[in-house]
């Protein structure tokens, strides 16, 4: 067994559904357990520490324990573009995405990505993501292969593109499908690892590229789809024009089978009412990608409107459109964008939405998204003092909730000290 000491923060339920009592776990002098990869117990020293027995215990004082970051969408193979200057959203794809993209039918480049990826997701304290690998089986081999050794919790496919892609991008129905099945067989379940069926977007993807999809779903149902919905107006004008027969966007999946339980769909920024409700009946999730909205001009996307309908939300960092591979910067950015809309952020919510309801959007609840007892023991070591400017703003900090605040405004990569997958310690500042 190990033991951990120092102040702990985990989220017990949406804190917009219930009180923060309820929802929110504050130990300021906490106890961590862990064993066999799992959290053994969590709660207050006092009330715990007569079961160390001759354990030792790590003292975190001056730091702060939460569970682990949920990135619910990002993109493997677009490291190499954050920061891009210039264009919306299908001009950015055709200017930048797919020329970085083609690289990743070479599976040297792939490997050496996973290896830097997985490194920088780490070192930003996130310990599950669902990822869009490349159109090339051997990009998601390669990041499979790297999360494996990590013993990481990643969900990942290879892009479905079989029209309006350049030529090396673009596969086919037979040869999707027979990639996702070898993939399937090979890496779904296979130590903490999990399948997604990607189709990169309606606008990428024929009928029966879809249909296809669609039928590989319901042949493994406890795999994960996840894809773009409703991002930029160009792409919903052009999504129409190939869809003349959908009632919608989110019709356009629907009708194809893919709206489901462990159904994701990135940032949803001009979604509608009915749409969300549609979304929420049929189990479906949304990525919130504040950082690649702004960054791509796309939109702000209605937060209230979408959990009032039910929906499930989780954050997604979006590399490389979006521009951090950090949960705590892009939860300050969905302040921002809440702002905007006139609809303040609560900080309780964002961390939420970064830890137990991007596990509830994935439906991982079961096993991560907070440090109750019998979970996965994803988490993270904060310093409270990473940056003069963090140390100084939370000694005036008069309650938890400003905190917290703080610390998603102003916190970043040099906030995490530490990073531990199943108990064990993979990332550490020096």
């Amino acid at each position: 067994m190990k033991a951990y000491r120092g102040a702990i923060l985990h989220l017990l339920d949406d804190p917009t559904k219930t009180s923060h009592a309820e929802a929110v776990a504050f130990h300021e002098d906490g106890l961590l357990l862990v064993e066999d990869g799992r959290v053994a117990a969590c709660g207050d020293y006092a009330e715990l520490s007569a079961r160390l027995g001759d354990t030792p215990v790590e003292d975190l004082t001056g730091h702060l324990i939460t569970p682990g970051f949920v990135d619910t969408h990002i993109h493997f193979p677009q490291v190499d573009v954050i920061a891009a200057h210039g264009a919306q959203l299908l001009d950015w794809l055709e200017q930048h995405t797919f020329p970085a993209e083609a690289a990743f039918a070479d599976p040297e480049h792939a490997a050496q990505t996973a290896t830097f990826f997985l490194d920088e997701l780490l070192r930003n304290g996130t310990t599950t993501a669902l990822v869009f690998g490349s159109v090339h089986k051997v990009s998601v081999e390669a990041l499979f292969a790297e999360a494996y050794e990590r013993d990481m919790r990643l969900i990942a496919g290879k892009s479905l593109m079989d029209r309006n892609a350049p030529e090396g991008l673009t596969d086919t129905v037979e040869s999707s499908r027979a990639d996702m099945e070898a993939l399937i067989a090979d890496w779904h379940g296979k130590g903490r690892l999990g399948y997604a069926v990607t189709p990169r977007f309606a606008i990428s993807c024929s009928d029966e590229q879809l249909a296809m999809a669609g039928e590989v779903l319901a042949a493994h149902p406890g795999v994960w789809m996840q894809t773009h919905l409703s991002e930029n107006a160009h792409e919903i004008e052009e999504t129409a024009r190939l869809f003349p027969a959908a009632k919608d966007y989110l019709d356009v999946y629907d009708r194809f089978g893919l709206l489901r339980e462990r159904s994701v769909f990135a940032h949803c920024v001009h979604l509608q009412g009915e749409a969300f409700q549609r979304m929420a009946a049929k189990g479906g999730a949304v990525a919130f990608c504040p950082t690649s909205n702004l960054f791509l001009g796309s939109g702000l996307f209605p937060l209230k409107g979408a959990c009032a309908h039910g929906v499930k939300v989780g954050m997604g960092t979006d590399v490389g459109a979006g521009t951090t591979f950090s949960i705590l910067h892009t939860l300050g950015e969905a302040y921002k964008v809440g702002q905007l809309r006139s609809d303040a952020l609560d900080p309780f919510h964002a961390l939420y939405l970064g830890t137990l309801g991007g596990a509830r959007a994935l439906d991982l609840d079961d096993k991560i998204g907070n440090l109750a007892q019998g979970k996965e023991a994803d988490f993270l070591v904060l310093d409270m003092a990473a940056t003069p400017l963090i140390e100084r703003r939370l000694k005036s900090a008069k309650t938890l909730a400003d905190k917290v605040f703080a610390l998603t405004v102003l916190g970043d990569d040099r906030a995490v000290a530490r990073t531990y997958l199943a108990g064990v310690e993979r990332w550490r500042r020096e």
